[in-house]
Parts: C-alpha cells; structure tokens; sequence
C-alpha cells in the first residue's frame, strides 16, 4: 500500500516537471523569437557606460559595427553657460528603419552627480528607441508609465545665467631628494545665452621644489598669474563678433606683465546650430600687446609694445564613418613678419570596412616668435625642473592606432566578474 502511494506521487511529481520543463522551453523559445526581432542598436558615444545601458535597456540588441546595425545613435557633448553639458542624441536609422530620424537633447546641471547625469543620458536615450522598438514584436516587453512629478511652473532665473565657479588646488610630492608643493587657484565667472558668450577667469599657480644634490639643498620657486576676459555677440547663424582681453604674469615665461587685446570676428560655414555634428569656422583677430619682462630678452628688450594678427581654422565633424576634429592656428607681429607661430593639431577617428577602425592624432607647430626669451645662458637647474622657457623652432608629438575585432555582432551580455571594461585579474 505505501509503496503504491509512493509510486503514483513519484509519476505525479514527474508529469510536473516534464510539463515545467516544456513550458519552459516553449518560453525560451517565445523570447529567443522576440530577440532576434529586436532593434539592432549601435551607440557611438564617449565616455558611456556601456554595461549600465546594456542592463538599463535590455529588450535591443547592441552590435558591434554601425554597418550590423538598425539604429545608428550618435551621442555629442557640449558644455553649457551653467557649467553643466548638454548631450546631443542623433538617432538615425537604417535598413527597415530608413528614413527614421531623429535629435533629442539632454543637459545635465553642474552640481549633478555622475549617477545622475548617467541615468538622465540613458532616459533620453531609452526615450528615443521607443519609436523604433514599437514597430517590433518585443514592445510587449516595454512599458511607458508617468512619474505625476511634473507641475507646470515659470522659471525665473535670480542669477540672470551667471555662473560662478571657485577652486583651490594644494599638492605636495615628496621623495627624499626632492620636495615639491603647489597651490593653484581660480575664479571663475560666465554668462552664456543665445546672443551673448561672456567669460571671466582668474587663474593663480604657485611651485616651490626643493631638492638634495651633494649635500646641498637648493629652493627654486615658479609662479604665475593670469586674468583672462571674453565676450562675443552671436551675429545670426553664420557670424560672431568679439574681443578676448586678458592680464597675465609668468616667471617661466619671463613675464613681469603681460596684457593684451584682440578684437575678432569668425565666420562658421555651417550654422551653429549644427555645431555638434559638424563646424567649419574661421576665426580672425588684430591686436595689441604690452610686454614687460622679469629680465631682458635675447633682444635686448625690458619693455615693448606689439601689434599682431591672429588666423583660426577649425573644423569638426562626427558620422557614422568616425569623427574629425582638426585645427590650424597662425599669428605673426607687425613690426616682424619673421616674428610667427603656426600650428596644426588635430583628431581623426575613421571606420575602415567592418571591425576595422583607425585613429590618428598630434600636433605640429612652427615657432618663431619666442620674444620673451632670457638673454644669457640657462642654468642646469631651471633646465631640469622646467623652471624657464627655452628656445625652440618646433614641437610635434602624435600617434597612430589600428583596431580590428571580429567574432560575433552582439554584444548585450553584462558580466562584471574579475572588474569590467578591459580590466583583469592577475596573480603577481
């Protein structure tokens, strides 16, 4: 009789599971149905945490090569006149998408946390492949609820968009030979709306290194100072008008004062509305400097008052092909035309063919206008510690990077076992 009873319990409870275990399958195969008709999705973006936007948005699926993909996000970053940033989403689609496009804005405030800032990204983000997600099957997974926190009100700004920033900065390194401490501190001041660009910046560094050489302890200080003005008038959307004014002192430099004036006027090809995917802007400036210097200079000058002219290309560009940042700088004094600097410096990120992706970037400049130079020689000291500017007819520094990854498209799985994002764990 028991074992009768024991028999039928033990078929009971193996029809459960058999019928458990189908279900399952038969769901497991519902969903795999539903992923594989989800949203290919690849983000372009800096600075993103990827494994949080994987966990955030689950019912895409994330691919590796913008060529693999349905949607195409591309995310740009500008900092706003509050201090905060304002992220640019360019969503652009293709394939059965083609066609569907779309730009949504985000800004984040300066006191934000990095949590903050990261889940309003990723709100905005989720917010823009709902239009895309409803056209496939997987929407059923989604559901778009209210918070019921919004209450219309009207801002009123105390501040009139002035923003106020203050910073301090101590540092100290000590080995037992050399001892150095630093302090550097700033104020600063903006306003920026649509029709006016103001900035104030007071910046004030000190180092004093001391160091050990044959029983010998030698103090060598380096400071400097700098007061730093700029207002711009937006002149439609192509033109900008304006005058950087700034204060300056540098013992590196040999620089007792230094303050100069350069009113200028700059011409973008593109409208500035435009500005986070492309620009092209030309930017030119006359001015005038006075110099007085903590010794004379190479040139047998104490004192001197300068006129000049300054030229600036700028151009920027982000597609689904990679990015290009790239500017050219020239300026040259009346008085010399011998007396000039040029220099290019840029950033070019291209996506080749699928998984393949080069990434140039330096800079080149051509100096000849070194005026404040100490006449005499240099000592070892403050050639080592970096304490006077030296004489130099150029400076180029750069780099190259080829990347090739191949394998499977997607890449939705989060696994942040032994550290995440490149990280591992080794024994030593």
């Amino acid at each position: 009789m028991n074992r009768s009873i024991f028999y039928k319990l033990f078929v009971l409870l193996l029809i459960c599971f058999i019928t458990e275990n189908t279900q399952a399958q038969e769901s497991n195969t519902e969903l795999d149905s539903l992923r594989k008709n989800a949203v290919r999705l690849f983000i372009d973006c800096q600075r993103c945490d990827m494994d949080y936007i994987r966990r955030e948005i689950p019912y895409v699926n994330y691919v590796r090569d913008v060529k693999e993909a349905q949607v195409y996000v591309l995310e740009t970053r500008q900092s706003t006149g509050s201090g905060g940033s304002k992220y640019t989403f360019n969503f652009l689609g293709q394939e059965k998408f083609d066609g569907m496009n779309d730009t949504l804005v985000y800004a984040s405030r300066p006191d934000d946390t990095r949590d903050f800032t990261r889940e309003g990204r990723t709100q905005m983000l989720r917010m823009g492949l709902m239009r895309y997600v409803a056209k496939t099957p997987i929407f059923e997974e989604v559901q778009i609820r209210h918070t019921g926190r919004s209450v219309p009100e009207e801002v009123i700004d105390k501040w009139n968009y002035w923003v106020f920033e203050l910073e301090t900065r101590p540092r100290f390194e000590l080995e037992e030979s050399l001892k150095e401490m630093s302090f550097r501190n700033s104020v600063s001041a903006t306003k920026i709306t649509s029709e006016w660009k103001i900035e104030m910046d007071f910046d004030q560094q000190f180092t004093r290194t001391k160091y050990n050489f044959e029983d010998t302890t030698y103090t060598e200080d380096k400071n400097s100072k700098s007061l730093e003005n700029l207002i711009v008038k937006s002149i439609g959307e192509h033109w900008s008008a304006g005058a950087a004014f700034d204060i300056s002192a540098s013992t590196f430099q040999n620089m007792k004062l230094n303050y100069e004036v350069y009113p200028s006027i700059e011409y973008n090809i593109f409208p500035y509305s435009q500005s986070t995917r492309r620009q092209l802007r030309f930017l030119y400036g006359i001015g005038y400097s006075y110099n007085k210097y903590n010794d004379t200079t190479i040139y047998n000058k104490i004192e001197e008052n300068l006129f000049g002219q300054k030229l600036e290309i700028a151009y920027q560009v982000q597609e689904k092909w990679g990015s290009i940042n790239v500017s050219l700088e020239g300026s040259n004094y009346f008085h010399d035309f011998s007396k000039n600097k040029i220099e290019l410096e840029g950033f070019i990120n291209i996506r080749i063919v699928k998984g393949l992706s080069l990434m140039v970037f330096g800079s080149v400049g051509r100096i000849h206008d070194q005026l404040s130079l100490i006449k005499g020689e240099v000592s070892e000291a403050d050639i080592l510690l970096q304490l006077r500017e030296l004489a130099s007819e150029y400076n180029i520094d750069g780099g190259i990077g080829l990347t090739y990854t191949f394998g499977s498209i997607y890449s939705n799985i989060v696994n942040p076992r032994f550290g995440g994002g490149g990280n591992f764990y080794r024994r030593r």
